[in-house]
């Protein structure tokens, strides 16, 4: 129960307060049986509703290959963002809130969430944080899938924007609702939930969360509360739903490789950087906003947004019904060795932790070349069918279930 009520931030400060850090749970992996009934429950009410599937094979091992790119470095690390935090309240907090105090539960919930509006406004108007971003955003499905698509690089920079609450919130606070903002943004990804009455005043709903996503010229750099919509409404960047949104990139990526979505924006600016002529042109091309070029505004020019017909069709290569019943097969595969990871990773040597992170990275990447149907892609599918046969004969590799130790063999 208090699982399930942490993804709607619904855990009172009673049953959500503690002394220290350590004692906080791991709320968003303890999620992971909810994120997978959720995903199941919203196909089922799409279903029904429209006689219709929220999403695609191909788009949802994408969208899912990038959440679990994204939580690799924390198998090895330690959260930068707590990292940060902690160091600056050891050394530079002004004064310290009581952590058992409901006023500082709720001033760390507005806290939160307001630093989450300004990174996440941000990432959209500074180019070196939106190569980050955009891997979010590069779905033109929308769905439960979606919130999981998310960039490695990312949490690289949010850090930033907290660290001023460190000089008088305790951490133990923080990170409660560190996890909890995360969390609700999970629910909001989804078109089987239209409008929720007043609510849409003061939360972020699907709704708003729809209009963030969209490619139309209208929802462009809209809605970008987390749990709240209140600090869109102050700042001017509040857009209600209107006509259909069309989600997605304004220039779609049209892949479904991991490794190629998370690096190709950077490349892009990196070539841009090279072109653009001037010192002060090339920082520009960093620090403005994605639409800029010399002779344009910071954020460039509205004008230059495509056109939204309505017609628009996703990228989706025709690919045989094995291949996609494979690829989902062997997926289903490495998630299980992903979680088995989380689950026994204090128990592994390091060497052991980095072979199978190395695995599952090279397994994600050769799904995504299958799924768009590349030459080159048996291949590498047949090399990492071979490494894994042979370092789950070594006993490098476990399933979580015991039972299933044969079928891999198989």
């Amino acid at each position: 129960g208090q699982q399930l009520r942490a993804l709607f931030y619904a855990l009172p400060p009673g049953e959500s307060s503690f002394r220290t850090v350590e004692e906080v749970p791991d709320y968003v992996n303890k999620s992971i049986p909810f994120f997978i009934t959720f995903i199941g429950l919203e196909f089922a009410v799409s279903w029904i509703q429209r006689r219709k599937l929220p999403g695609r094979i191909n788009d949802g091992i994408s969208s899912l290959s990038l959440g679990i790119l994204s939580r690799l470095p924390d198998v090895l690390f330690r959260s930068i963002d707590l990292i940060s935090y902690i160091y600056i309240w050891n050394n530079y907090r002004l004064f310290e809130l009581p952590w058992d105090s409901p006023w500082t539960w709720y001033l760390t919930l507005l806290g939160v969430d307001f630093a989450y509006y300004c990174f996440h406004r941000m990432s959209h108007e500074v180019n070196i944080l939106w190569a980050a971003h955009q891997i979010h955003h590069s779905s033109e499905d929308y769905n439960l899938f979606t919130a999981l698509r998310q960039s490695v690089l990312q949490k690289y920079t949010s850090w930033i924007f907290n660290l001023p609450m460190a000089l008088f919130i305790p951490p133990s606070v923080f990170a409660v609702h560190l996890q909890f903002n995360l969390l609700y943004q999970f629910w909001i990804h989804t078109e089987v939930i239209t409008k929720l009455g007043p609510l849409e005043w003061i939360l972020n709903t699907p709704s708003h969360h729809r209009v963030h996503h969209g490619r139309n010229p209208y929802c462009i750099d809209k809605n970008y509360g987390g749990t709240l919509i209140i600090w869109d409404r102050i700042f001017g960047t509040f857009e209600a739903e209107d006509a259909k949104v069309v989600y997605g990139l304004t220039h779609p990526v049209n892949s479904f490789d991991p490794i190629m979505l998370q690096l190709r924006p950077l490349a892009h600016i990196w070539n841009t950087f090279w072109a653009t002529p001037g010192f002060c042109n090339k920082l520009s091309v960093i620090f403005k906003g994605p639409g800029w070029g010399p002779g344009k505004p910071r954020l460039g020019l509205p004008e230059e947004i495509p056109v939204i017909t309505g017609k628009e069709v996703p990228f989706n290569p025709r690919v045989p019904a094995y291949l996609n019943c494979y690829a989902l097969v062997h997926f289903a595969v490495t998630v299980d060795l992903y979680t088995e990871l989380l689950a026994s990773v204090t128990t592994l040597s390091q060497g052991t932790v980095l072979l199978r992170i190395a695995f599952i990275i090279l397994s994600l990447a050769s799904f995504g070349l299958l799924l768009e149907n590349k030459s080159k892609a048996g291949i590498l599918e047949i090399f990492r069918c071979l490494i894994f046969i042979g370092v789950y004969k070594l006993g490098y590799f476990r399933s979580q279930f015991s039972f299933l130790g044969y079928a891999y063999e198989v």
